[in-house]
């Protein structure tokens, strides 16, 4: 099983002059840093006018400063939003094409649409239309990404014969990936060959179902790779800080929480956001939404002990990778940087000694016919 670490660039109020600045810089040194201590992937997110829950509105550039701070560490898009009245698929192309050349060759591709009324309503993206604009747009992007040139006269993209430049360094093009916050979404995913990306932080036993129907679909016939290469992987997104001892981890969820509240206060079917003046932070800590109540015992933080517990049930329900969400309400930049270095140091080998026998039995299971 490999592991990921996940970026929001989530800051609560209240905001001094330098906090944007300061988060930006503390998450690319633990970008850094996992890079150094064997981490496998690094995710950023693409979110728009989400106060306080996410200042990541450019992960392609983001994404371009860290790749010239690490080595080896794979750059993930977690997501581009691609419906093409936020960026031309053009556009999403080219800086995936650009990210991957200046990366040598790092990139991950995941896409996604938003839910959230903000980010759709600011745009002009309809509800009822962004899973098509979704998939009209990442079929033009592959298309992009291998065709000299590319001509495409469809619903939502009327686009004239050009080539787009430049191509990516991985070939066919990068892995690609989806959000998805839904079982029918992660089936999906698999439908159309790509790796799923798991943002309701499931359980290790909700991850089993999901991983038997996501490796179900992607090797049988329903498969019908949207892109030029298929991508199996199956990533759960998971709150993470591993602490000395078990005894620290209760201030950790509390910061933790946040980060569900804040998804709630922008996702939520009543919504009410009121931009520049809702304290997302002030409401948290005033009256928590009531679902919070509910994830006392969710995500990966404690001792070394405990995450080891928690990691081995989902490497044994078959979870590709496990990534962990750090940088959340007000967690201190410190805290991350020594959370990186003693899970590295005291958990992750023993999962990376057995991820060749992973990989077998994965490569084992998709030669299996579907019954």
């Amino acid at each position: 099983m490999k592991f990921g670490i996940f970026y929001e660039l989530q800051l609560p109020r209240p905001w001094r002059p330098d906090d944007e600045s300061r988060i930006y810089h503390e998450s690319l040194d633990q970008i850094e840093l996992a890079d150094s201590l064997g981490y496998d992937y690094a995710w950023e997110v693409e979110h728009h006018f989400l106060e306080e829950y996410s200042h990541s509105p450019a992960p392609e550039v983001f994404l371009a400063a860290a790749s010239q701070r690490t080595k080896r560490i794979r750059l993930g898009h977690g997501i581009v939003l691609v419906p093409p009245p936020f960026s031309h698929p053009a556009r999403v192309a080219e800086r995936i094409a650009a990210l991957d050349i200046v990366s040598d060759g790092r990139v991950e591709f995941g896409s996604g649409e938003s839910s959230s009324r903000m980010e759709l309503e600011g745009f002009g993206v309809p509800r009822e239309e962004k899973r098509a604009m979704w998939e009209e747009a990442m079929r033009c992007i592959v298309g992009m990404f291998r065709d000299e040139p590319f001509e495409h006269h469809g619903k939502y993209i009327d686009f004239p014969s050009r080539n787009v430049i430049p191509k990516p360094r991985q070939k066919p093009h990068p892995p690609l990936w989806v959000a998805c916050s839904q079982r029918p979404t992660i089936q999906m995913a698999a439908r159309h060959g790509m790796g799923a990306l798991t943002f309701d932080f499931v359980d290790p036993d909700e991850a089993r179902a999901l991983v038997n129907d996501y490796y179900t679909l992607i090797r049988g016939e329903e498969c019908q790779p949207l892109g030029d290469a298929v991508n199996a992987n199956l990533a759960v997104v998971a709150a993470f800080m591993c602490t000395p001892d078990d005894d620290q981890a209760e201030s950790i969820r509390y910061q933790m929480k946040f980060f569900r509240h804040a998804l709630l206060h922008y996702y939520a079917p009543d919504e009410n956001h009121q931009p520049g003046v809702s304290d997302v932070w002030a409401e948290y800590n005033r009256a928590p939404h009531p679902f919070l109540q509910a994830m006392g015992s969710q995500g990966c933080i404690g001792s070394p002990q405990f995450l080891r517990q928690k990691l081995r049930a989902y490497e044994e329900a078959g979870v590709d990778q496990v990534v962990f969400l750090a940088q959340a309400g007000q967690i201190k930049h410190e805290q991350i940087m020594q959370s990186l270095a003693l899970f590295a140091r005291e958990v992750m080998p023993e999962f990376q000694e057995r991820e060749e026998q992973h990989q077998e039995r994965k490569r084992a299971l998709l030669s299996q016919p579907v019954a």
